[in-house]
């Protein structure tokens, strides 16, 4: 994974920052380095006037800043037993695995911080927020490890609510920092819309909605399936429903304040590293 995302990056332009491993970003106040000096407008901050300009110019100017600031990425990983299902390539909860581990070579390779909050039907496992490849190296342990604690567990068969490994990854999240969930979205919760709008509130939030190909294209048909109980039984498809579900997904995910990203289970961790990189450049 590393591999891929440090050759997708290979020319894409140099860090912009004076400190290694700095990120550009906008927040509250007006930063520490300045960004460009313009004339005076009315309501400028009179402490920002640049005294060399006005007095060479004859007219007011100020100084304006920029903020900069290591970027720090909390990873969210829905394990839950619901992300055990595929029927090409890899599970959902694989897919999800991936993208999120190239999301974090990503920003630990441009100097941000990465951590990881992992929920399984049982557990969560989670690594603070960290610099460097060792941090990131330890993240990726964090996710095999809470990916194999899921596929051991027996005898759950119904998901927890996702609203609630949310809230307790948000509390985990850094200040100014971007919550960045891999999930399908399966049993959000009652309490979902207000967990997510409490979040996009205080925070940056983007969803990596993690679909399979038979939810994306489903052709109609007879199909054979094992019940959460453990029953075999069939169903019959007629139409696309699961295509517009993933639809109505991806916009109920947007009307809450959140940067969605439709990942297709089925491709391989190129394809994935391509548009990984692509959704993260839009951020900027």
């Amino acid at each position: 994974m590393r591999h891929l995302i440090e050759a997708g990056e290979a020319g894409s332009g140099a860090r912009t920052m004076m400190l290694p491993g700095g990120i550009v970003t906008r927040r509250r106040g007006r930063g520490l380095e300045t960004d460009d000096i313009r004339p005076f407008l009315y309501g400028d901050d009179v402490r920002h006037i640049d005294r060399n300009t006005t007095a060479r110019t004859g007219r007011l100017h100020v100084r304006t800043f920029r903020d900069e600031r290591e970027r720090s990425v909390l990873l969210v990983a829905d394990f839950r037993p619901s992300m055990l299902f595929g029927t090409k390539r890899a599970f959902r909860s694989v897919a999800a695995a991936e993208a999120l581990t190239l999301a974090g070579w990503r920003v630990a390779g441009q100097g941000g911080r990465v951590g990881v909050f992992a929920g399984t039907g049982r557990e969560t496992f989670f690594h603070r927020p960290g610099a460097g490849d060792r941090a990131m190296k330890a993240v990726a342990g964090r996710l095999a490890a809470a990916h194999a604690a899921a596929l051991a567990a027996t005898g759950i068969v119904e998901d927890p609510p996702l609203a609630t490994i949310l809230e307790s990854a948000a509390r985990a999240l850094p200040h100014d920092g971007t919550l960045l969930v891999a999930t399908a979205l399966d049993h959000p919760g009652a309490e979902f819309d207000a967990v997510m709008r409490d979040i996009a509130h205080k925070a940056a939030i983007d969803v990596l909605l993690v679909a399979d190909p038979f939810e994306i294209e489903t052709p109609p048909g007879s199909y054979p399936y094992l019940s959460a109980g453990g029953r075999r039984e069939t169903g019959e498809v007629s139409g696309r429903p699961a295509t517009r579900d993933v639809d109505r997904r991806l916009r109920r995910l947007e009307l809450l304040g959140a940067r969605t990203l439709l990942l297709d289970a089925s491709l391989p961790p190129l394809d994935l590293a391509g548009l990984i990189e692509g959704f993260d450049a839009r951020r900027r």
